[in-house]
């Protein structure tokens, strides 16, 4: 059965539009343009932190985030950038009686406002920065295995991305859900991966709690 169900954030719960626009703005680069080559970094396969490479070779990203933050221009989100579907789909989750949890790759500082927007919402919210561990790394699913209170088999693991939620969820012995939206899984979605590694593929993460219904009532 699936007792637990864990989030990505980035492009799962959040739609990163404002952010990437924001960072086009610092870099002083046309939106189209930056968006333009975010896509054509992450169709060759490449980190998408190339594309700060590409405008601005040596660019920190640490470092640019800090200088941000001193100018009053820190990256920031909030409910209006949340993917319309959310409330819904983990009211509906947690109706049904399963243990909710957000976890990514995200700075303490983003960590701060998820915990404003989602604390009464879900039973834990974790960070890489919280635990010295990003994805792909199996170290980061081992942090969410230690914290979850269900067996690994148990756990369902939902992104945006074969290659940074996916394949190292499933490799780390979770169920996996694969949300069809953002540029990664828009890029992805086709290949013979994106269509059998995946427990679920879902457009909307309103289809998760009766799929996850209909998955538990067969395992009985």
């Amino acid at each position: 059965m699936i007792r637990a169900v864990i989030f990505d954030v980035g492009e799962c719960l959040v739609d990163e539009t404002t952010e990437y626009s924001s960072w086009a703005d610092w870099l002083g680069v046309p939106r189209h343009t930056f968006h333009a080559m975010f896509g054509a970094v992450i169709a060759q396969g490449r980190d998408y932190r190339d594309v700060f490479q590409e405008f601005r070779p040596g660019f920190d990203l640490y470092e640019e985030r800090e200088k941000r933050a001193g100018v009053g221009k820190a990256e920031t989100f909030g409910e209006a950038d949340l993917y319309p579907d959310v409330r819904d789909a983990l009211a509906a989750l947690r109706a049904d009686g399963l243990w909710l949890g957000i976890a990514g790759n995200q700075t303490v500082r983003a960590g701060k406002i998820l915990r404003e927007l989602f604390s009464s919402a879900v039973d834990l919210i974790g960070t890489s920065d919280d635990w010295g561990a990003s994805k792909p790394d199996p170290g980061f699913f081992d942090q969410v295995a230690e914290v979850v209170p269900a067996a690994r088999g148990e756990m369902l693991y939902v992104g945006d991305r074969i290659d940074n939620d996916i394949r190292p969820a499933a490799a780390a012995g979770m169920q996996t859900a694969l949300v069809h939206r953002g540029p990664w899984a828009t890029i992805q979605w086709n290949t013979e991966e994106a269509q059998k590694l995946p427990t679920f593929r879902v457009d909307s993460l309103t289809e998760l709690a009766p799929r996850i219904r209909q998955f538990n009532g067969r395992e009985h």
